[in-house]
């Protein structure tokens, strides 16, 4: 055994994480991809890793930001944030999208701030890595700095909503999609969230659209309710679309495919309201979604958590689908009929990826056992 193979059997042992920083040819995956590097100057320049999907042609485009949310564990080792199929919808309608890796988040420079229980401090810093890439973003050539729109799903929705305060030129939205920052071990938390969210409202002349739902593990009704009403009391410009339940969690109604009917038309909407390129532009029709694996239904078969449950892996598969659990969604875990298993998170198509990662190693076909948050699991192999 030579040691690339070695390497490649090791990686596929832990979990499978090799694609997590593979080239978009290697995924098969035609969007148009680059990671750059995005300096943000202070006492010392730091680099923010930063997803770029850029449309053929000079330009200039407008701009969609694109902000992540956070995982659980050391914001260092959180992948890249590929939010592909949000990517496809802007880059339809002509958009260069952004998606930046805020400071000390995977590959970007600095440490991670998290400011204690001070909520409203904590998007005010992240808030300053979105500052920072868009006076990188607004200099070049293929960039329009007048047409900006800034949206986030989780924290990266949080972090949009303290950029509001900013009124950064060109930006003419903001689109929070289940923003916020649970923080369980600060007493009274959400009474923080939304004090924070009435000061970031009384500074932001932004018109901003609120997405959240009913079964949210994060923030239930009530908190996402008082955020929204001290919002716009404060003077805030907001619209919320409370979509009532969305599968298993309705966090993940952003990443996941079957949130675009929820987000996609009231989006658009938005875009047009402001003056934004809202509807899709024949030159840019290659960028439509096509080809996707399909999803399979949800089962019975065992609760999403249950990691005694997986059939045919051993000990080392129920340790991966731990660490698959704590990655964003979009995301799959496939397994194989002698115990083979991987995962893959991001992108377009993890499915796909999930599925061949596994045959790779299984030398046959597999099968999903989970995506984003269900199990799809069905006896027969």
């Amino acid at each position: 055994m030579n040691k690339n193979t070695l390497t490649l059997l090791v990686v596929l042992l832990v979990g499978a994480p090799l694609h997590l920083r593979a080239q978009p040819a290697e995924l098969n995956e035609s969007i148009n991809e680059v990671v750059i590097q995005v300096p943000k100057a202070g006492l010392f320049t730091i680099e923010l890793e930063t997803t770029l999907y850029k449309p053929d042609g000079p330009g200039p485009f407008p701009i969609a930001v694109i902000n992540h949310g956070k995982a659980s564990g050391d914001p260092r080792f959180q992948s890249r944030y590929r939010p592909a199929l949000a990517a496809r919808y802007f880059m339809q309608r002509g958009y260069a999208v952004v998606v930046p890796m805020r400071q000390g988040f995977s590959k970007s420079g600095g440490s991670y701030i998290g400011g204690g229980c001070n909520v409203e401090s904590n998007g005010r810093v992240q808030a300053s890595d979105v500052k920072a890439l868009l006076d990188h973003v607004t200099a070049q050539p293929w960039a329009d700095k007048q047409r900006i729109v800034v949206l986030g799903q989780s924290h990266g929705g949080w972090t949009t909503l303290a950029f509001g305060p900013q009124n950064y030129p060109g930006v003419r939205a903001l689109i929070n999609f289940a923003g916020g920052l649970r923080q369980e071990t600060c007493t009274g938390w959400e009474g923080g969230l939304a004090r924070a969210a009435a000061d970031y409202g009384k500074e932001t002349s932004l018109p901003s659209l609120w997405f959240y739902g009913d079964n949210d593990s994060y923030f239930n009704t009530d908190t996402f309710q008082a955020m929204f009403a001290r919002y716009n009391a404060a003077g805030g410009k907001a619209k919320l679309v409370a979509f009532g339940k969305f599968g298993s969690d309705a966090h993940s109604m952003f990443g996941s495919r079957a949130g675009a009917p929820i987000w996609q038309p009231e989006v658009t909407r938005l875009l047009a309201a402001v003056g934004l390129p809202s509807e899709p532009q024949a030159e840019f029709s290659k960028y439509r979604i096509s080809g996707l694996t399909p999803i399979p239904p949800k089962t019975s078969f065992a609760p999403l958590e249950d990691e005694t449950r997986l059939p045919h892996v051993k000990e080392s598969g129920r340790n991966g689908y731990k660490i698959y659990l704590a990655k964003l969604v979009p995301r799959a875990f496939a397994i194989g009929p002698s115990g083979a298993w991987a995962w893959a998170d991001g992108g377009e198509d993890p499915l796909r990826r999930a599925l061949d990662n596994c045959k790779r190693f299984a030398k046959a076909d597999c099968k999903l056992y989970s995506v984003d948050d269900d199990v799809v699991w069905t006896e027969g192999m």
